[in-house]
């Protein structure tokens, strides 16, 4: 061996034990995840760094993220008005809540600081149709802003409407501002954005590339899952459907209208997204929060909880599995992507073991092939302890629900995965109401009439084929 050859060994081998060596102390990684990432250093060692340096970055601790949180809500405190920093951030509606619940309410706040809203209307959407039919109208009926975020903008029927009607709004005089997500639509031309930049709308794309640290991974690993509309300040949409035709078309997923106070808080989300990449609001956005007509007919506590990779807390890991760990009678689950973090896993399975029935709806077939596996490879720990498993059958179901207890729902953007309560930008709605709850289970109920129930002993049974790649597929779940 030569010295070129010794110095380049010496080398390879240093920086092997120095990238595993970063992953052991990183203080709030978790044990799995780090396994995962140091089979890959190790069987692969110059592509398994390099990929650690891109996608397994821990950014929570990140100084420079957290001073910037801090300078833009100190920038929202001054120029947004009383009211408003007092519904978004005030702890009046907390007693509203259920005794039993108000501590999740506290644990959710601890994201952007956000708490829970009153005088809300919610609609739980489940049709794809009446979401592109009711968005359509609000959005023809805007007369001041439009705001929008999206993971998935396509460039097919019902999203080139979409587009249509935004640029036309901007030429009318609306103030229209658009975020997409940056490598989830990579395939989409520039030129697309561009058209509607020359029609006025205001587009920047979402990547937080401002700051230095940890750019890289910033851009190519922590994706904005979020899905966001406001109007005027008054109507707001989130949930699980993307712009795109297989979402207005032929998948099952579910979505919310709301009215109400709630809406404040997916304004305060968007326009922190929205300046974090890059894009530039007036001092007067105070005018973005209008008052509400307080004679809703129903009235629903409504906590938007907004969730990122960047932020100290893991919030929305560590409210599921609350809301696991604390349900007493129920708790059915909608995902598409069903591989839990560890702590979540295990608070599926001792909710289970004491008593409570739990039930999880995942799609027969992924939409990614190796999700199938993915999902799947839980299924024998899980149904051993008795999570009952559904899998359903024809239109493939993206819906990210949860139902507990005829009292609390969660509806949003994030999937029962790592990527999703770990590192990606989501956000969901907690809702803390029983007729939304029942409301809710009802339509999980009526969704099991196109399943198919998986039972332990029949599962047993697979090929030894498919035990030995779901096996394989596990050890890297936590990179999935």
């Amino acid at each position: 061996m030569g010295i070129a050859s010794l110095i380049g060994y010496i080398f390879l081998i240093l920086l092997i034990i120095g990238t595993i060596l970063v992953i052991l102390t990183d203080e709030d990684g978790d044990s799995g995840k780090k396994i995962a990432w140091i089979i890959v250093v190790v069987l692969v060692p110059v592509i398994g760094v390099l990929c650690y340096i891109v996608f397994g970055l821990n950014p929570r601790r990140s100084k420079e993220y957290e001073r910037y949180s801090r300078m833009f809500h100190e920038e929202f405190s001054k120029y947004s008005g009383q009211k408003p920093y007092g519904k978004l951030f005030g702890e009046h509606n907390r007693e509203k809540i259920r005794e039993g619940y108000r501590e999740l309410s506290v644990l959710l706040s601890h994201s952007n600081g956000t708490t829970v809203t009153d005088c809300n209307n919610v609609e739980i959407i489940t049709s794809g149709k009446r979401k592109f039919e009711a968005l359509v109208h609000d959005l023809e009926n805007a007369t001041d802003h439009i705001h929008m975020e999206y993971f998935y903008f396509r460039k097919d029927d019902g999203s080139r409407k979409i587009k249509e009607i935004l640029m036309r709004k901007a030429r009318e005089g609306v103030k229209v501002r658009f975020i997409h997500e940056n490598i989830a639509n990579i395939d989409i031309s520039p030129r697309y954005y561009n058209e509607m930049k020359k029609a006025g709308v205001e587009v920047v794309k979402f990547t937080n590339s401002r700051f230095s640290l940890l750019r890289l991974s910033a851009r190519l690993n922590y994706r904005d899952h979020r899905k966001i509309v406001v109007i005027d300040g008054k109507i707001g949409y989130t949930g699980g459907m993307n712009i795109g035709d297989d979402y207005f078309v032929r998948w099952r997923d579910t979505h919310m209208r709301i009215t109400g106070n709630a809406v404040y808080a997916l304004q305060y989300s968007f326009l922190y997204s929205f300046c974090s990449s890059g894009g530039r609001i007036p001092d007067n956005f105070h005018e973005m929060f209008p008052e509400h007509d307080s004679g809703q007919k129903r009235y629903e506590l409504v906590q938007i909880v907004p969730d990122q990779p960047v932020d100290r807390w893991p919030v929305l890991h560590m409210g599921t599995v609350w809301t696991v760990q604390h349900s007493r009678q129920y708790i059915y689950i909608q995902t598409p992507y069903f591989v839990p973090p560890e702590p979540l896993l295990q608070a599926l399975k001792s909710s289970a073991l004491k008593g409570a029935d739990v039930r999880v709806m995942i799609p027969h077939k992924a939409d990614l092939p190796y999700m199938n596996l993915a999902n799947k490879s839980y299924y024998s720990e899980c149904l051993e302890a008795g999570i009952r498993i559904f899998e359903k059958k024809g239109n493939f179901i993206h819906s990210k629900t949860i139902v507990s207890d005829d009292y609390l729902s969660v509806i949003g953007s994030a999937n029962m995965d790592y990527r999703s309560l770990e590192l990606n930008y989501e956000i969901n709605a907690y809702i803390f109401n029983e007729d939304t709850a029942v409301r809710n289970k009802e339509i999980f109920i009526k969704d099991l009439e196109e399943c198919d129930e998986i039972t332990y002993d029949v599962w047993k049974k697979r090929p030894w084929y498919l035990k030995l790649g779901q096996a394989l597929v596990k050890l890297f779940a936590p990179l999935l």
